[in-house]
């Protein structure tokens, strides 16, 4: 039962990295906004059961992808960066505090903040032209 079981794990962790591998600039913005609200998802289902380790190591997870997202913000790219980079600073400065405080109000108050940003760049990813299409450098989303 093992070696069937670590044989579909190995599956499943090659097609997730494929699937990272040959995704758009877009569609990677996409994925780590879906990754990151689950993490908040489920850090907040963990903060309300008391399981604080699981809770921190979503909100842990959560704070990494907030820090790759301000990291890679091209702050020349749009009007709009600046403010997209303070709001990353908010999330990220929350998020450190729901998980001192250990505070699913906190957590629910990134989800309320970040979920909107998520939805928008979904429905920009899904206005860009098809895979092989001419684009400008970046494309229109400022990414990549």
């Amino acid at each position: 039962m093992t070696v069937v079981n670590y044989g579909m794990q190995a599956k499943r962790a090659e097609y997730l990295r494929q699937s990272v591998l040959s995704a758009s600039p877009a569609r990677l913005l996409t994925m780590l906004y879906d990754r990151l609200l689950l993490d908040l998802g489920r850090a907040e289902v963990a903060q309300q059961a008391g399981e604080w380790i699981t809770a921190s190591e979503n909100l842990v997870h959560a704070q990494a992808i907030i820090a790759e997202l301000s990291s890679t913000l091209k702050t020349d790219a749009w009007d709009g960066a600046d403010n997209l980079q303070a709001l990353y600073a908010f999330a990220l400065s929350t998020m450190v505090e729901a998980n001192i405080t250990r505070s699913p109000a906190l957590t629910r108050q990134c989800i309320e903040v970040l979920e909107p940003l998520r939805q928008a760049w979904h429905e920009a990813s899904a206005q860009q032209p098809a895979a092989g299409a001419a684009t400008t450098s970046g494309g229109t989303l400022g990414v990549g």
